[in-house]
Protein backbone atom coordinates (compact mmCIF):
# COMPACT_ATOMS: atom_id res chain seq x y z
CA UNK A 1 0.00 0.00 0.00
CA UNK A 2 2.77 2.73 1.28
CA UNK A 3 4.62 1.76 -2.20
CA UNK A 4 2.03 2.35 -4.40
CA UNK A 5 0.59 5.54 -2.79
CA UNK A 6 3.90 7.03 -3.61
CA UNK A 7 4.43 6.09 -7.16
CA UNK A 8 0.86 7.56 -7.49
CA UNK A 9 2.47 10.76 -5.37
CA UNK A 10 5.65 11.27 -7.28
CA UNK A 11 3.71 10.84 -10.25
CA UNK A 12 1.72 14.11 -9.31
CA UNK A 13 3.82 16.07 -7.78
CA UNK A 14 6.62 15.79 -10.28
CA UNK A 15 9.14 13.33 -9.37
CA UNK A 16 11.86 12.94 -11.98
CA UNK A 17 11.27 10.37 -15.24
CA UNK A 18 13.15 11.65 -18.30
CA UNK A 19 11.11 13.30 -20.61
CA UNK A 20 7.94 12.97 -18.40
CA UNK A 21 9.11 15.04 -15.17
CA UNK A 22 6.77 18.05 -14.45
CA UNK A 23 9.09 20.85 -12.54
CA UNK A 24 6.36 22.48 -9.97
CA UNK A 25 5.83 25.53 -8.98
CA UNK A 26 5.29 26.19 -5.19
CA UNK A 27 4.76 29.76 -3.99
CA UNK A 28 6.59 30.31 -1.41
CA UNK A 29 4.42 32.09 1.41
CA UNK A 30 2.25 33.18 -1.71
CA UNK A 31 3.66 35.08 -4.31
CA UNK A 32 5.49 37.34 -1.53
CA UNK A 33 7.52 38.77 -4.14
CA UNK A 34 4.81 40.73 -5.17
CA UNK A 35 2.12 40.37 -1.57
CA UNK A 36 2.65 40.68 2.09
CA UNK A 37 3.36 37.16 2.58
CA UNK A 38 1.08 34.49 4.14
CA UNK A 39 -2.42 36.86 2.99
CA UNK A 40 -5.10 36.19 0.91
CA UNK A 41 -4.04 38.82 -1.89
CA UNK A 42 -0.34 36.84 -1.47
CA UNK A 43 -1.83 33.06 -2.39
CA UNK A 44 -4.63 34.59 -4.73
CA UNK A 45 -2.07 36.33 -6.52
CA UNK A 46 0.04 32.99 -6.28
CA UNK A 47 -2.33 31.09 -8.18
CA UNK A 48 -3.45 33.71 -10.37
CA UNK A 49 0.52 33.46 -11.21
CA UNK A 50 0.56 29.94 -12.07
CA UNK A 51 1.54 28.35 -9.00
CA UNK A 52 1.41 24.33 -8.40
CA UNK A 53 1.05 24.61 -4.72
CA UNK A 54 0.79 27.18 -2.06
CA UNK A 55 2.88 27.33 1.56
CA UNK A 56 1.58 28.14 4.64
CA UNK A 57 3.75 27.86 7.73
CA UNK A 58 2.38 26.76 10.98
CA UNK A 59 1.98 28.15 14.02
CA UNK A 60 -0.07 27.39 17.11
CA UNK A 61 -1.26 29.82 19.37
CA UNK A 62 -1.43 29.87 23.35
CA UNK A 63 -5.27 28.64 23.22
CA UNK A 64 -4.44 25.63 20.29
CA UNK A 65 -5.40 27.32 17.15
CA UNK A 66 -3.49 26.92 13.94
CA UNK A 67 -2.92 30.47 12.27
CA UNK A 68 -0.63 30.78 9.25
CA UNK A 69 2.62 32.75 9.92
CA UNK A 70 6.46 32.53 9.31
CA UNK A 71 8.13 34.10 12.47
CA UNK A 72 7.62 33.14 15.74
CA UNK A 73 7.46 36.41 16.82
CA UNK A 74 5.11 38.98 16.08
CA UNK A 75 7.16 41.28 15.97
CA UNK A 76 8.56 41.46 12.01
CA UNK A 77 5.22 41.90 10.19
CA UNK A 78 2.51 42.11 13.04
CA UNK A 79 0.80 46.01 13.44
CA UNK A 80 -1.78 46.40 16.02
CA UNK A 81 -1.84 46.55 20.39
CA UNK A 82 1.23 45.73 21.74
CA UNK A 83 0.37 43.40 24.44
CA UNK A 84 -1.40 41.84 21.06
CA UNK A 85 0.61 42.26 18.30
CA UNK A 86 4.18 41.61 19.75
CA UNK A 87 5.97 38.47 21.11
CA UNK A 88 5.45 34.98 20.57
CA UNK A 89 2.48 33.39 18.36
CA UNK A 90 2.52 31.01 21.20
CA UNK A 91 2.04 33.25 23.68
CA UNK A 92 -0.88 34.88 22.30
CA UNK A 93 -4.94 33.54 22.10
CA UNK A 94 -6.55 33.99 19.22
CA UNK A 95 -8.39 36.41 19.66
CA UNK A 96 -5.70 38.65 20.36
CA UNK A 97 -4.44 37.81 17.24
CA UNK A 98 -7.28 38.98 15.65
CA UNK A 99 -6.84 42.24 16.46
CA UNK A 100 -3.20 42.23 14.26
CA UNK A 101 -2.97 43.60 10.80
CA UNK A 102 -0.25 42.00 8.81
CA UNK A 103 -0.26 43.76 5.34
CA UNK A 104 1.14 47.63 6.33
CA UNK A 105 4.61 46.64 6.81
CA UNK A 106 4.97 45.14 3.43
CA UNK A 107 3.95 48.65 2.59
CA UNK A 108 6.60 50.30 4.29
CA UNK A 109 9.44 47.99 3.51
CA UNK A 110 8.47 47.92 -0.38
CA UNK A 111 7.12 50.98 -1.74
CA UNK A 112 7.80 50.21 -5.06
CA UNK A 113 5.10 47.40 -4.32
CA UNK A 114 2.45 48.96 -2.07
CA UNK A 115 -1.01 48.54 -2.29
CA UNK A 116 -3.58 50.34 -0.40
CA UNK A 117 -5.55 47.26 -0.11
CA UNK A 118 -2.80 45.04 1.81
CA UNK A 119 -3.57 47.39 4.67
CA UNK A 120 -5.55 45.67 7.30
CA UNK A 121 -4.72 42.25 6.18
CA UNK A 122 -5.22 39.48 8.95
CA UNK A 123 -3.22 36.77 10.08
CA UNK A 124 -5.23 34.12 8.57
CA UNK A 125 -6.03 30.47 10.69
CA UNK A 126 -5.22 27.01 8.76
CA UNK A 127 -9.27 26.59 8.56
CA UNK A 128 -9.89 29.64 6.60
CA UNK A 129 -6.78 28.56 4.37
CA UNK A 130 -8.42 25.38 3.47
CA UNK A 131 -11.99 26.92 3.13
CA UNK A 132 -10.80 29.42 0.74
CA UNK A 133 -8.97 27.74 -1.56
CA UNK A 134 -10.99 24.18 -0.93
CA UNK A 135 -10.68 22.74 -4.80
CA UNK A 136 -8.56 25.78 -6.22
CA UNK A 137 -5.23 24.56 -4.79
CA UNK A 138 -2.88 22.18 -3.64
CA UNK A 139 -1.30 22.84 0.16
CA UNK A 140 2.65 22.50 1.02
CA UNK A 141 2.34 22.95 4.85
CA UNK A 142 4.98 23.38 7.42
CA UNK A 143 5.14 23.13 11.31
CA UNK A 144 7.13 25.79 12.35
CA UNK A 145 8.74 25.23 15.60
CA UNK A 146 6.88 22.26 16.50
CA UNK A 147 8.80 20.98 19.65
CA UNK A 148 7.74 24.72 21.18
CA UNK A 149 4.33 23.63 20.04
CA UNK A 150 3.01 20.18 21.44
CA UNK A 151 0.12 18.50 19.83
CA UNK A 152 0.73 20.26 16.77
CA UNK A 153 1.06 16.98 14.68
CA UNK A 154 -2.27 15.96 15.90
CA UNK A 155 -4.00 19.36 15.84
CA UNK A 156 -2.92 19.57 12.18
CA UNK A 157 -4.15 15.67 10.93
CA UNK A 158 -7.32 16.45 12.82
CA UNK A 159 -7.88 19.68 10.73
CA UNK A 160 -6.74 18.09 7.80
CA UNK A 161 -9.26 15.10 8.49
CA UNK A 162 -12.37 17.69 9.03
CA UNK A 163 -11.42 19.22 5.43
CA UNK A 164 -11.02 15.54 3.97
CA UNK A 165 -7.53 16.16 2.93
CA UNK A 166 -6.00 13.29 5.48
CA UNK A 167 -6.81 9.67 6.47
CA UNK A 168 -9.40 7.34 4.64
CA UNK A 169 -10.24 8.55 1.54
CA UNK A 170 -8.48 11.00 1.16
CA UNK A 171 -7.24 12.53 -2.40
CA UNK A 172 -3.53 11.97 -3.58
CA UNK A 173 -1.40 14.60 -4.17
CA UNK A 174 -3.70 17.61 -2.61
CA UNK A 175 -1.17 18.35 0.52
CA UNK A 176 2.38 18.17 1.34
CA UNK A 177 3.51 18.31 5.07
CA UNK A 178 7.40 19.58 5.25
CA UNK A 179 9.51 20.41 8.25
CA UNK A 180 13.34 20.94 9.45
CA UNK A 181 12.24 19.02 12.46
CA UNK A 182 13.06 15.28 11.73
CA UNK A 183 10.96 14.56 15.05
CA UNK A 184 7.60 16.10 13.67
CA UNK A 185 7.85 14.08 11.11
CA UNK A 186 8.30 10.95 12.01
CA UNK A 187 5.28 11.45 14.59
CA UNK A 188 3.36 12.61 11.42
CA UNK A 189 4.71 9.30 9.81
CA UNK A 190 3.49 7.58 12.39
CA UNK A 191 -0.36 8.89 12.88
CA UNK A 192 -0.64 8.20 8.90
CA UNK A 193 1.47 6.36 7.38
CA UNK A 194 0.06 7.66 3.69
CA UNK A 195 1.01 11.42 4.50
CA UNK A 196 3.40 13.41 1.70
CA UNK A 197 6.39 14.44 4.05
CA UNK A 198 9.02 16.02 2.79
CA UNK A 199 12.45 17.09 5.29
CA UNK A 200 14.29 20.46 4.71
CA UNK A 201 17.92 20.57 4.57
CA UNK A 202 19.82 23.34 5.11
CA UNK A 203 23.14 22.50 6.19
CA UNK A 204 25.35 19.86 3.66
CA UNK A 205 25.76 16.27 4.02
CA UNK A 206 28.84 14.56 3.96
CA UNK A 207 29.01 12.95 0.97
CA UNK A 208 30.29 9.79 2.84
CA UNK A 209 27.09 9.87 4.93
CA UNK A 210 24.80 10.97 1.58
CA UNK A 211 23.42 7.72 0.40
CA UNK A 212 22.92 6.62 3.99
CA UNK A 213 21.22 9.92 5.19
CA UNK A 214 18.73 10.02 2.18
CA UNK A 215 17.81 6.12 2.64
CA UNK A 216 16.80 6.75 5.78
CA UNK A 217 14.79 9.96 4.82
CA UNK A 218 13.02 7.68 2.64
CA UNK A 219 11.91 5.99 5.41
CA UNK A 220 9.27 8.56 6.34
CA UNK A 221 9.36 10.94 3.51
CA UNK A 222 8.72 11.27 0.20
CA UNK A 223 11.58 14.18 -0.29
CA UNK A 224 14.03 16.32 0.53
CA UNK A 225 13.54 20.63 0.36
CA UNK A 226 17.24 21.30 0.72
CA UNK A 227 18.26 25.09 0.74
CA UNK A 228 19.49 26.60 -2.19
CA UNK A 229 23.41 26.79 -1.12
CA UNK A 230 22.97 23.41 -0.32
CA UNK A 231 22.00 22.10 -3.93
CA UNK A 232 24.23 20.67 -6.40
CA UNK A 233 23.85 17.64 -9.13
CA UNK A 234 25.27 15.01 -7.04
CA UNK A 235 22.55 15.57 -4.48
CA UNK A 236 19.57 15.84 -6.48
CA UNK A 237 21.10 12.58 -8.89
CA UNK A 238 21.38 10.70 -5.78
CA UNK A 239 18.17 11.80 -4.17
CA UNK A 240 16.23 10.43 -7.14
CA UNK A 241 18.07 7.48 -6.86
CA UNK A 242 16.93 6.94 -3.54
CA UNK A 243 13.21 7.16 -4.37
CA UNK A 244 12.83 11.09 -3.33
CA UNK A 245 11.79 13.99 -4.70
CA UNK A 246 13.77 17.28 -4.15
CA UNK A 247 11.87 20.62 -4.02
CA UNK A 248 15.08 23.29 -3.34
CA UNK A 249 14.14 27.35 -1.86
CA UNK A 250 14.10 29.63 -2.17
CA UNK A 251 14.99 31.03 -5.76
CA UNK A 252 14.03 34.67 -7.20
CA UNK A 253 15.51 35.09 -10.00
CA UNK A 254 15.65 33.85 -13.92
CA UNK A 255 19.06 32.81 -13.81
CA UNK A 256 19.40 30.84 -10.81
CA UNK A 257 15.76 28.79 -11.66
CA UNK A 258 17.36 28.42 -14.95
CA UNK A 259 20.56 26.89 -13.29
CA UNK A 260 18.67 24.96 -10.40
CA UNK A 261 16.49 23.29 -13.31
CA UNK A 262 19.30 21.83 -15.33
CA UNK A 263 19.97 19.87 -12.07
CA UNK A 264 17.02 17.85 -12.69
CA UNK A 265 14.94 19.21 -9.74
CA UNK A 266 11.18 18.45 -9.42
CA UNK A 267 10.00 21.92 -8.51
CA UNK A 268 11.30 24.84 -6.29
CA UNK A 269 10.15 27.65 -4.16
CA UNK A 270 10.04 30.89 -5.15
CA UNK A 271 8.20 33.82 -3.79
CA UNK A 272 7.76 35.04 -8.08
CA UNK A 273 6.00 31.88 -9.30
CA UNK A 274 5.31 34.09 -11.93
CA UNK A 275 8.62 34.49 -13.01
CA UNK A 276 9.37 30.88 -12.41
CA UNK A 277 6.42 29.93 -14.78
CA UNK A 278 7.72 32.58 -17.23
CA UNK A 279 11.10 31.15 -17.29
CA UNK A 280 9.48 26.88 -17.20
CA UNK A 281 8.03 27.98 -20.87
CA UNK A 282 11.00 29.52 -22.56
Amino acid sequence: MRVLFVIALAAMIGAASGAQRVVQVIAHRGASWDAPEHTFASWDLALDQGADWIEQDLQMTRDGALVVLHDDSLDRTARGPAADCRGLVRERTLAALRRCEVGSWFNAEFPQRAQARFVGAVIPTLDSVLVRYAGRARFYIETKSPEAAPGMEDSLLALLGRHGLAGAGAPTGRVIIQSFSRASLERLHALDSTLALVLLIEDPIAPDTLDAALSAIRRFAVGIGPKRSVLNARLVARAHAAGLVVHPYTVNDSAAMAFVLRLGVDGMFTDRPGLLRRVLAR
